[in-house]
């Protein structure tokens, strides 16, 4: 798993997923053998719109809880660094490089690192966005 993979179990991606799945299988085959085949048909295109919804993180809600509980008061809104801290993650330059590369950050933005950092923290907001979180748009901007 890559460092952007830890972001996104950090924040409850994966295992929301793994939650809506498991229990979505279990329901069709117990409604099955009591019900008709074609209440079976039924049962498979409801389970498949549950996912999606349920998939979506307040990924906002989440970091502001773990700021709260946080006894440094952490700017992750604004900083990767501060961001990293706060799941946990290590925030080093080394860290910080491996998953710039990771999500493809340009050549000329990893030579200055603030360029680096401001180029990562947008596009690990704009990736969590676009794996189901829900994050404000002028925290995208």
């Amino acid at each position: 798993m890559g460092i952007f993979g830890s972001i996104l179990s950090k924040l409850g991606f994966g295992d929301d997923k793994k939650d809506v799945v498991a229990p979505a299988a279990p329901a069709p085959n117990v409604a099955t053998p009591t019900a008709a085949p074609p209440a079976t048909t039924a049962a498979a295109p409801q389970a498949k719109p549950v996912p999606a919804a349920i998939s979506s993180v307040d990924v906002v809600a989440k970091l502001e809880g773990l700021a709260s509980a946080n006894p440094e008061k952490l700017n992750w809104k604004v900083s990767i660094v501060d961001l990293l801290k706060l799941l946990g993650l290590d925030s080093s330059i080394t860290a910080r490089k491996a998953l710039a590369t990771e999500l493809g950050c340009p050549a000329d933005k990893m030579g200055d690192s603030a360029q680096m950092n401001i180029w990562l923290h947008k596009t690990v907001l704009t990736k969590l966005a676009q794996n189901g979180g829900n994050i404000p748009a002028d925290l995208l901007d």
